[in-house]
């Protein structure tokens, strides 16, 4: 009786350390991270562990801590992040611009994060979980990266990771540009799209060419918007660049690629960057779909410095 008596009473006490254990645990859970963002104000559960991602910059920054995710857009999906569309786990939601609103409510996710492609969506987001919309500043664009980090750095408790990840791509981007001063080149940044031609400087979506890593512009005074600069052959021979950086939306988004043999016509050959090398068919996808995540900043930043050697 005594022995069975010790036997409850150890089982009692065993019971009471795991609800206390499951109290502490849940208490953690309920821990909510407050994010402001250009539409809103929102209070996002601490660690969530259902997170629906629908911008390619944002799932970058997560896969940088290994943060897992239910669900992503998968068409379109840059191949660094191929693994994200080979996972079964991770429901096909559609593409950066058209998402499947059934299948992310039938996720439960504790927190959605959109690009600013999804933009007009938002109210609609919002009604299934909290939504977090990312930063994106064309004119500031390692100060949006930093934010973005900031804010996943709160939510996870990964700020000193998020931190050295942003001080190193400084660091990158402070030695490109020592390099581009010495350099002294002038580039011009093009972006096709259907046989059509649009440029892009200062401020504009790709100027960090320009305002981050220091390289010249060959052209000054072209517009910021988000569709450019729409510009000829004529255009280019006439500004005469010593690097033409060329992305290329239409293979991007999966329509049919640039033919560089047309593309390199009698004008464009007359330019300094064809005769010496320098017309540099940028990785599209990286430009153009994911843009500002750690990765994607990394590897940007590699193809600019390679191009000024």
């Amino acid at each position: 009786m005594k022995k069975l008596s010790l036997v409850v009473a150890a089982s009692a006490a065993f019971l009471f350390t795991q609800c206390k254990e499951s109290s502490k645990n849940t208490a953690s859970n309920n821990e909510s991270v407050k994010i402001v963002h250009q539409l809103d104000t929102v209070s996002v559960v601490k660690n969530p562990q259902r997170m629906v991602v629908l911008d390619y910059s944002a799932l970058e920054n997560l896969d940088y801590i290994g943060a897992k995710v239910v669900g992503i857009p998968k068409s379109g999906l840059p191949s660094h992040l191929k693994k994200y569309g080979d996972d079964p786990s991770v429901t096909d939601l559609g593409n950066l611009v058209e998402v499947n609103i059934e299948k992310i409510n039938e996720l439960h996710p504790d927190v959605i994060i959109m690009g600013g492609r999804l933009r007009d969506s938002y109210a609609q987001m919002s009604k299934i979980a909290p939504t977090v919309l990312v930063e994106w500043d064309t004119k500031n664009p390692m100060g949006a990266l930093n934010k973005n980090l900031d804010n996943l750095g709160a939510l996870f408790n990964k700020k000193e990771e998020y931190t050295k990840g942003y001080k190193d791509l400084v660091e990158k981007g402070n030695k490109i540009r020592s390099k581009a001063e010495k350099a002294d080149k002038k580039a011009l940044i093009v972006l096709h799209n259907k046989g059509r031609m649009s440029a892009y400087g200062s401020g504009s979506r790709f100027g960090m060419i320009h305002d981050v890593l220091g390289v010249k512009e060959a052209a000054t005074g072209l517009g910021v918007h988000l569709h450019g600069t729409s510009v000829s052959s004529e255009f280019v021979m006439d500004k005469n660049p010593d690097i033409l950086f060329v992305i290329d939306r239409s293979d991007a988004i999966g329509d049919k690629a640039l033919n560089k043999e047309e593309f390199e016509n009698k004008l464009i050959k007359n330019t300094n960057a064809y005769k010496n090398g320098k017309i540099v068919y940028l990785n599209s996808s990286v430009w153009y779909l994911s843009g500002n995540g750690i990765e994607s900043v990394n590897m940007m930043m590699d193809e600019v410095e390679k191009a000024l050697d």
